[in-house]
């Protein structure tokens, strides 16, 4: 069945999940506007994207907004019926200042809601995180779905797990008593093809293990989903009925050793993956640094726990049928080395 023509407002369009979004709506033959912080950088965002294989890239404009500032955003969503809501501070791990992340992400969210509300927008579908749903929990075999909500101050919790959780709760706050219609995305570790030579959070751990930058695996799983499969969801969360007040947890199934990662790449990528490590590193060593190092005091947060994960309500309610994990991570790593993005310096 074909989709009737939309247009759309991808906010953030120079980024990786924004990026895929906005390749799959033009492929399905909708209208799309995307913002970008300044309009000097739309020349190379429909460059990376014709790259891509960016195709009807006439249906494509650009808009300038900053999530900071109010300026541009009721252009933006003028005469738009769907808002993606995609663009988002990212800063894993420790910050000097947790303002600087939250502070934008929250009161971008509100700002974006507030200017699609006036503008007549019929639903906002905003990507979130997993980092919104299953974050500073204790140990639990518990299988996280999307009526869990990460503990603010918790374990292993951090400013962009903060900024992911309170610009969601706000959102849902701000929708009630409105006539505008919201889903949220909560995808997990998104990996997958690289747009343009910027590396996306998920994508440089891969990255890392084929640069030979990391020094051995610790006792660590991670839940992966492919980033098309995360835009396909955003598709399909904009034009299903039932999809109106849902969230989305998006992920491929339970968390993955990182280990595994790294075979996965070695098994596929032959010579181009004789940097990634074999090697694991003890649990002892890693508390020992904890007590030094941001990075690893997340890390020992999570030694030897699996964490489990339920898409069912994507597959049930959006038709959603995510890539096997090793298609992502594979991916991932062959467009890496086709753009020559392994290197150690």
């Amino acid at each position: 069945m074909t989709t009737p023509q939309q247009r759309v407002l991808v906010t953030g369009g120079s980024g990786f999940i924004a990026g895929h979004c906005i390749l799959q709506l033009l492929e399905q033959g909708h209208l799309v506007r995307t913002t970008v912080r300044s309009l000097a950088r739309q020349d190379t965002v429909r460059a990376v994207l014709a790259e891509a294989g960016l195709v009807h890239g006439e249906n494509l404009t650009f808009v300038a907004a900053d999530l900071t500032d109010d300026a541009g955003w009721a252009e933006a969503v003028a005469g738009c019926d769907v808002v993606l809501h995609v663009a988002s501070p990212v800063a894993p791990g420790h910050v000097g200042n947790e303002d600087d992340v939250i502070r934008p992400a929250r009161e971008g969210t509100l700002r974006v809601l507030r200017a699609a509300r006036d503008g007549g927008v019929r639903r906002v579908v905003l990507t979130s995180a997993f980092h919104a749903v299953g974050f500073g929990h204790p140990r639990t075999d518990h299988t996280f779905t999307e009526g869990d909500w990460s503990v603010l101050d918790g374990p292993g919790m951090d400013a962009y797990g903060r900024s992911k959780t309170l610009a969601e709760q706000a959102a849902w706050e701000f929708v009630e008593g409105e006539d505008l219609e919201l889903t949220t995305m909560l995808p997990v570790a998104v990996m997958g093809p690289v747009l343009g030579r910027d590396i996306s959070g998920s994508n440089q751990l891969v990255q890392r293990m084929l640069a030979g930058t990391l020094p051995g695996y610790p006792d660590i799983a991670i839940p992966v989903v492919d980033v098309r499969d995360v835009a396909s969801a955003h598709l399909s969360a904009m034009t299903t009925p039932e999809a109106a007040g849902r969230r989305f947890l998006l992920s491929t199934g339970d968390a993955i050793p990182m280990r595994r990662i790294g075979a996965t790449l070695r098994e596929h990528l032959g010579d181009d993956a004789a940097r990634v490590p074999t090697r694991t590193i003890p649990n002892l060593v890693v508390r020992a640094g904890a007590l030094f190092s941001t990075e690893l005091r997340t890390a020992a947060a999570e030694l030897g726990h699996v964490k489990k994960v339920s898409n069912e309500r994507a597959r049930q309610l959006l038709g959603w049928q995510p890539r096997d994990p090793e298609e992502a991570i594979v991916t991932a790593g062959r467009s890496l080395v086709a753009k020559s993005l392994v290197a150690t310096t």
